[in-house]
């Protein structure tokens, strides 16, 4: 019987013939020393057929056939009508086909197979990368490094404003303590002595208040700054501006970034937070480095410099990192923020995982194991014994199916469970009486053996009460006898 060989190459599909098996009688060992050598190989393995891709599009769905197609051996036989096998024989003819495969293509040029490998592996890869748009975690790690960033340089340069413009009206400080209200103010007052009443309503409108509006007018008046040349007051004014764009496109950031993370890792948000969320992920490297990490290292992740210091100096490792953040970890006692880091870090990279490897994008097991947390921070605190895991997790999974167990919708229903608790009463007063009936059946049948046998040991019990009554007074007898004897020996 001829054995074909398939092997699937870059460049096309290639079906080779090794003829000769009854003769070497499928020794896999001479199959092995032959390889290496083309002349000896070329005698057992000749090409039978060749069927060259028509494009490299078609050459990336047949790599993609061939990889992820899980019943590719009954394709094949269907074309072919041939059927399938596979054992160490036919791989050390696949490795010799796979090694001299440029020699028994006549038209293929030295060089052509190896451009085919590259750009196939390439555009392999980048479909692989491109597979699904929405879930590139490296936007994340972009917007949270660049909020970040907005946040140190607001803070900067609002501070800036401050001191700059309080040197014109040094009084505005003490009344609007927000920086972005007061680049707002700064802006649009300019010039303190040119405010009057006419500008009661601009003030309000920015401000919210009518009465702080009406003590900035009557601070202005009575105000201690210096005056400000026109030319000042234009860069005082334009920097104001630059601030509050800066502090506009820092909320817009912040939109990006919970939207990005809805869509990369729902559940993680719902557990802990957007930012810090996208804070554990920027620091991991990526979502699915997070998924690997161990919760004990996801506990501790942001605090390595603590944690290495305390490793040298033989001191306390640190309890908590980046997920100190977190309001968790703030409402939790001083006892129990240790406990609350570990079993916080230990849901985190429940939903961490269940966002790396979950196809469909859902927030129930985020929401579920929020309420995990929240359940157990009343267990330190009033001592309310939570749910179990496994509770927790069926109920996550039947609300992303869209199944409820009739059990559940009893207990929403006030209706049902009542008839459900009063039904097991029912149950359990039929068992007592059942038992009862049972018990009487017994006695009835039994009684006089009963009472045979209770009769039999009252009256062992008194024969016993008898002889030991009669024991002490044959021992007062015996020491009577043994005094007399006595008393006569003495005499």
């Amino acid at each position: 019987m001829a054995l074909y060989v398939l092997y699937e190459s870059a460049s096309g599909y290639g079906l080779f013939l090794a003829h000769g098996i009854d003769e070497i009688g499928q020794n896999t060992e001479a199959v092995r020393s032959s390889v290496d050598d083309l002349n000896r190989f070329g005698k057992v393995v000749k090409l039978a057929a060749f069927s060259p891709y028509e494009s490299a599009l078609d050459a990336l769905n047949q790599c993609n056939a061939v990889s992820e197609e899980p019943k590719l051996g009954s394709h094949i036989y269907e074309v072919t009508k041939i059927p399938c096998q596979s054992n160490e024989f036919v791989l050390e003819l696949l490795r010799g086909v796979r090694l001299h495969f440029d020699r028994f293509i006549e038209n293929l040029k030295p060089g052509d197979l190896e451009k085919a490998q590259l750009g196939l592996g390439h555009s392999y890869s980048r479909a692989k990368v491109k597979f699904n748009v929405n879930r590139v975690d490296n936007m994340v790690i972009q917007a949270i490094f660049l909020l970040d960033t907005l946040d140190k340089d607001i803070n900067s340069f609002a501070m800036r404003v401050r001191e700059w413009y309080s040197w014109h009206f040094p009084e505005l400080v003490k009344i609007v303590n927000d920086n972005y209200l007061y680049a707002k103010v700064a802006k649009y007052v300019e010039d303190k002595s040119q405010l009057s009443e006419d500008n009661l309503s601009g003030l309000t409108d920015i401000v919210g208040d009518e009465d702080k509006a009406k003590e900035i007018i009557e601070a202005a008046k009575a105000s201690m700054g210096q005056d400000l040349s026109p030319i000042d007051l234009i860069n005082v004014k334009q920097f104001a501006q630059r601030v509050m764009d800066l502090a506009e496109y820092r909320k817009k950031l912040y939109d990006y970034l919970v939207a990005k993370m809805n869509d990369i890792a729902p559940n993680l948000a719902a557990l802990i937070g957007e930012v810090v969320g996208a804070r554990l992920i920027s620091h991991a490297g990526s979502l699915t480095n997070l998924a690997k990490c161990p919760s004990s290292t996801l506990q501790i992740l942001g605090a390595e410099k603590a944690l290495f210091r305390a490793l040298k100096t033989r001191g306390n490792t640190p309890k908590y990192g980046l997920i100190f953040h977190s309001s968790f970890i703030g409402r939790a006692s001083a006892r129990n923020k240790g406990r609350m880091a570990r079993y916080l870090a230990n849901k985190c990279s429940i939903a961490s995982r269940i966002d790396c490897f979950l196809e469909k994008n859902t927030t129930a097991f985020g929401e579920k194991l929020r309420q995990q947390v929240e359940e157990r921070l009343d267990f330190y605190d009033k001592g309310v014994a939570p749910r179990k895991n496994i509770d927790v997790m069926k109920s996550a999974i039947e609300s992303v199916d869209g199944k409820e167990d009739e059990p559940a919708a009893a207990a929403v229903n006030g209706e049902e469970h009542e008839e459900t608790k009063t039904e097991k009463k029912k149950k359990k007063k039929e068992k007592r009486k059942l038992d009862g009936e049972e018990e009487q059946e017994t006695n009835g049948v039994n009684g006089s053996n009963v009472e045979d046998g209770t009769a039999k040991k009252k009256k062992k019990k008194k024969s016993k009460d008898e002889n030991m009554e009669d024991v002490p007074a044959i021992s007062e007898g015996k020491k009577k006898k043994k005094k007399k004897s006595r008393t006569e020996d003495s005499e």
